[in-house]
Formats: C-alpha cells, structure tokens, sequence
C-alpha cells in the first residue's frame, strides 16, 4: 500500500497578526491563469481540483491577487472553495493594473485600491478579506496615502490585516509607521536571498515573511549538485528540499508555491515531511 499523502499541518504553524493561525507551508494562486498571467486557464476544472486538494492536504493559507488573471484566480478560488471552512485564510493584493499579458504597473492611488479591494470581496465571496497586500508601492503616490486608504478600509471592518510585497527594510519601517503590518512578501529563494535583510527584520518583528518564486534553485539542482545529491540522501526531490530549506531558515517563512498541476501540487507539499539537518542547511546556504 503506499502511504499517505503528507500534510501541510507537518510544516509548523505560524499565527498571521496574532490571530490567525496558518500552517506555514501554504499556496499561490498565481499560476491558475493562462499565459503571462492573463486570462482564464487552459483547464478550469483542472484548477478546481488543484484548489480543493491542496485544502485536502491541509492548505489553509491561500494567496492570490486581483491582478491575476485579473480577477481569475479569485474567482476560481471562490468557485473551488467558497463556502470557505472556517480555518482557511485567503490572502490577496492590490496596487498593480493589467494592461495585457506579462505587463505589470504600480497604482497606489486612494481611490484605485478602495475599487480593487471592494471587487477582491466580491470576487471572493467574503465580507472581509484576512490579508490584503498592497502589492507594489507606487512610486507617483506617497506612501502615507496608500496606506491610509487601507487602513480606512480596515478601520471599515473589509480588511482584517495589511501587508506589504515587494519592498525594503526602510519602506518596512515606514509603512509601520502608517498602520500596522503583519507580513512581507518579497521574492526569496535558495539561489536568490537579495531580501536577506527583509527576512531578518521581519523576524524580529514577528511577522510572517512570504517568498514568492520560492522553489527557484539555478545551478544548485543541477545534476551532482549539491541539491541534487542532497535530494537524493533524503529521498526527495530538489524542489521538495529547496522548500524544506526555506521552512528551515525561519520561524516567520510561509512559503507559498504554485501550480496547475496535481501532481506537483502533493510533491511540492510533500516537503513539509522533509527535515534537515543543521549540516545539510549549511551546505546548501553555503553552496547558494
């Protein structure tokens, strides 16, 4: 008989804003999209079932945004999920517009991210949103005004918590200046820790660090490389340890990988079963 599948609970758990509890290995939504996260997907019901599996698997951290698709992935995630169980936390952000595939632009405008976040509710199906992220400071909006439009809209009762994407420790420490902020998401990899000093003072702060692009891992998965041979020795693949190497690195790090796919939705959970040793942390944060 093969065994069980693992579940993301194995990863630990992390409480976003002191009062929502997670299990840290969670899922991005990003990939339910069709090419350069635009449009619908080639197989919708594909992405239903990689939604509703990844919460049989014990997901119960969710990120998204309404830039994907736009608006795709937050509908398919209410379609797959919604009436949502009462553990499961969604998270979604704001502040990017779409003109077309592959094309990303700031919009930090007050009254931009009040449209976007009251469209996020009512594509989610919810009353209030748990996380909304501003997804990209917008270098044409001060800061101040951004956040104070999320904050209004928290102090409304249609957001629970704010985060950030995408920014440094200086625009950490201001932002926390403006509201209160519970979480960082930056991109953060094996092969890719330019937001090392993010992730630190985040840990400090207590407050949940998400990697986007997560599972990147450049020469190091070549084969006979380190992530390879290390993979090997504990019966797992590169991207498995490269994630069990992330939930390693932090208390604070949730990471979120994403997929189309239901098959590599369990492989990538899988890696909440994997444990390293202190050794084998070194010598891959070493070989990185």
């Amino acid at each position: 008989m093969s065994s069980a599948p693992i579940s993301a609970a194995a990863s630990g758990i992390f409480t976003l804003g002191g009062d929502l509890p997670v299990h840290r290995l969670g899922y991005g939504a990003m990939q339910l999209t069709g090419p350069g996260v635009w449009g619908a997907p080639k197989d919708p019901a594909e992405a239903v079932r990689v939604l509703r599996h990844a919460v049989e698997l014990g997901v119960n951290f969710i990120d998204t945004a309404d830039s994907y698709g736009p608006f795709v992935s937050e509908d398919l995630i209410r379609r797959a999920l919604h009436p949502y169980a009462d553990d499961l936390i969604i998270a979604t952000k704001g502040g990017l517009t779409r003109p077309g595939p592959d094309d990303w632009r700031p919009l930090g405008r007050p009254d931009y991210l009040r449209q976007q976040a009251e469209l996020s509710l009512r594509h989610l199906g919810v009353e209030r949103i748990d996380l909304y992220q501003l997804h990209r400071i917008d270098p044409a909006v001060p800061l101040a005004e951004s956040l104070g439009e999320l904050s209004l809209l928290q102090q409304e009762g249609k957001i629970r918590h704010i985060g950030l994407s995408e920014v440094s420790v200086e625009e950490l420490e201001q932002a926390r200046e403006i509201a209160p902020i519970v979480s960082v998401q930056n991109r953060y990899n094996l092969a890719d820790r330019e937001s090392e000093a993010v992730l630190d003072r985040a840990e400090q702060l207590g407050i949940g660090f998400i990697p986007w692009f997560p599972m990147a891992t450049g020469e190091l998965a070549r084969p006979g490389g380190p992530l390879s041979a290390l993979a090997e020795t504990h019966g797992a693949t590169p991207a498995q340890l490269a994630l069990a190497w992330l939930l390693r690195r932090s208390p604070v790090m949730l990471p979120i990988p994403g997929t189309s796919s239901v098959a590599h939705l369990e492989e990538n959970v899988g890696a909440a079963g994997v444990k390293i040793s202190d050794a084998d942390f070194s010598t891959l944060a070493d070989a990185a």
